[in-house]
């Protein structure tokens, strides 16, 4: 339920950003009259399309977010008929701003107000409920440990107990073992319960900080890319503006528009990286990926003399994945365990299992290992302790197996190599 919510407040910030992404282009459009600047407006139709039908089968359940998301539809298509319409009476005009025109820029203000409030409201709600199931998440993690702690003081007392019995009564001896025996192995069972419980809570934690960060990221973007439209409108007006432009303004200009369009596409990596996407899912064998993405990577893997071992499971069934998808995220593992290893010493370990009705992939390699420090930073955008990469490989790894609502995680030490863990789910 936490990670449902979360995807809804997702959803709705990308509506937001979509809807404004269109306006910032029929801006454009108006004050440059150049079709270009339309190029944001068409393409965030389609993405608004494809946001809203995921938000909608994310409300259904409730009555009141349901009968918002039918508000926000009626106002979305409302704007978009109302920008429609004035980028046609605009050209048909003759690119002239009437009275008219600035009528229907005030009607289309209103409808943009009220969704936003509308999305606002809805966001809010959903923030809300991810409050109060944070908190019942909170509750029931420290009551389950407050149970196995008292459990494991009373196992603790009763294996004490059976010692004693067994010094003091011989005529009991192989009872009392045999209830040491069965305390123990109650022990161990509570401990792997507490030690599941860790590990289901660090993973949730982990989707939290994805989508917190993937939340982030959108608002980055926002707000670099209008003030980089803004630049790139003052760039064009100034070239069509200035009679001439000298060879080292012309530079200078060039220079800007680059470094304009590379913050753009650095933008849109980190966007693509953090954001949930459709998958096109089949049945396929995850032996078989593996080995398509070690053929993708042969030639660096040849390069660096690297050995390869492999210990597949022969007897565990397909995965139900987008294949291309799941061939990035291996293929990035591989690379990342490649430049990690020595060349000619490094032996590069593929293992795959089912466990507890899952499938377990595992990536290992005897490369260098990280501290606690880089471990725990691992899946953040930009970071990165290599001399040349962006720092969004294993971002984007990440982003993939949570797409397939798989989990991933990493072992390593420090000199002794890295090992990599992605659960799956069987094909049903």
């Amino acid at each position: 339920m936490v990670d449902h919510t979360n995807k809804v407040i997702k959803g709705l910030e990308e509506l937001g950003s979509d809807m404004k992404d269109a306006e910032t282009g029929f801006r454009g459009f108006i004050v440059m009259k150049d079709r270009k600047f339309l190029d944001p407006f068409y393409t965030s139709h389609a993405r608004v399309d494809s946001v809203f039908k995921r938000v909608s089968q994310f409300v259904a359940a409730d009555p009141v977010q349901k009968q918002r998301i039918d508000t926000v539809k009626s106002l979305i298509e409302k704007k978009y008929e109302i920008l429609n319409w004035a980028k046609e009476h605009f050209t048909s005009s003759g690119f002239v701003l009437d009275d008219t025109l600035k009528s229907t820029a005030y009607i289309g203000k209103g409808v943009m107000d009220n969704l936003m409030s509308t999305i606002s409201l809805m966001q809010f709600h959903e923030e809300r409920e991810l409050r109060k199931r944070g908190d019942e998440l909170k509750a029931k993690f420290s009551a389950l440990n407050a149970i196995i702690i008292v459990s494991l003081v009373i196992a603790f007392l009763l294996v004490i107990f059976g010692f004693i019995t067994y010094i003091s009564e011989n005529k009991a001896r192989r009872l009392a073992d045999q209830k040491v025996q069965d305390y123990q192995e109650q022990l161990k069972e509570r401990i792997n319960e507490l030690a599941k419980a860790n590990k289901e809570l660090i993973q949730m934690r982990s989707i939290e900080k994805f989508a917190a960060t993937g939340r982030i990221a959108r608002t980055i973007a926002h707000e670099v890319r209008n003030p980089l439209t803004n630049i790139n409108l003052a760039i064009d007006q100034l070239k069509s503006e200035l009679p001439e432009i000298d060879e080292n303004s012309g530079v200078m200009l060039d220079m800007v528009n680059r470094n304009s369009q590379r913050i753009n596409h650095l933008i849109t990596d980190l966007l693509n990286s953090t954001k949930f996407t459709e998958l096109n899912n089949a049945h396929h064998s995850v032996n078989t990926l593996l080995d398509e993405a070690i053929d993708l990577a042969k030639d660096r893997i040849k390069l660096n003399n690297i050995k390869v071992e492999k210990y597949y499971s022969d007897d565990i069934c397909d995965v139900s994945v987008d294949d291309e998808k799941i061939k990035i995220a291996f293929l990035n593992l591989i690379v990342n365990a490649v430049e990690a290893m020595e060349p000619g010493k490094g032996v590069l370990k593929l293992e795959t299992f089912g466990l507890d009705g899952k499938c377990v992939v595992k990536v290992s390699d005897n490369g260098l290992g990280m501290d606690h420090e880089s471990l725990g930073r691992l899946f953040e955008p930009y970071f990165t302790s290599k001399m040349k990469g962006a720092g969004l490989g294993l971002t984007n790894t990440q982003n993939i197996i949570l797409n397939h609502k798989g989990t991933i995680s990493a072992e390593s030490e420090k000199g002794k190599g890295t090992t990599f863990t992605i659960i799956l789910d069987f094909a049903l």
